[in-house]
């Protein structure tokens, strides 16, 4: 024989509460799924966090995009692992003025593979519009520019002016 106890009301709601408020938390905190048993077909996730300067010191009245600097962290996948790289972004007048990657490769191919990508990504991206960046390949590293374009949509939405 089955006994049920019973859970006071009061307790049932605020179970209930807790459970509504995690699951709106992680769907806010979702920005896209990584699939560790097939990591050739996930879908990279990207988030973003504009900096104290994001948004400031600059005029929109003639651009798309609010002048300042942003940071954003952008995921890929290998066939060893799921690799991060972090991007700082600063754009004046809609046209990027710097750029910062920085690695936490996991294997020790994407060590070398973001060391590549990191020493040539300036030279593809600093002195062109924000808008017109597209990054498929950077000396030899294709992976490593796909976390790089994810952390480039979340700061180009974060820029919207």
């Amino acid at each position: 024989m089955i006994r049920a106890t019973a859970v006071p009301r009061p307790l049932r709601l605020g179970t209930a509460l807790v459970g509504v408020a995690g699951i709106a938390a992680l769907a806010g905190c979702s920005g896209g799924t990584v699939d560790a048993a097939d990591p050739a077909t996930s879908a990279p996730a990207a988030s973003a966090a504009p900096s104290a300067e994001a948004g400031t010191g600059g005029s929109t009245a003639s651009g798309t995009f609010a002048d300042g600097t942003y940071e954003a962290t952008g995921q890929y996948a290998t066939p060893e692992s799921v690799e991060t790289v972090d991007v700082t972004l600063t754009i004046a007048d809609d046209t990027v003025t710097d750029v910062t990657v920085t690695g936490d490769p996991q294997a020790a191919e994407s060590r070398r593979y973001q060391a590549e990508f990191i020493g040539g990504i300036k030279d593809e991206v600093v002195g062109k519009k924000l808008d017109e960046i597209s990054v498929s390949k950077v000396a030899g590293s294709s992976l490593t520019s796909g976390g790089f374009m994810k952390a480039l949509e979340t700061i180009t939405s974060e820029a919207r002016a």
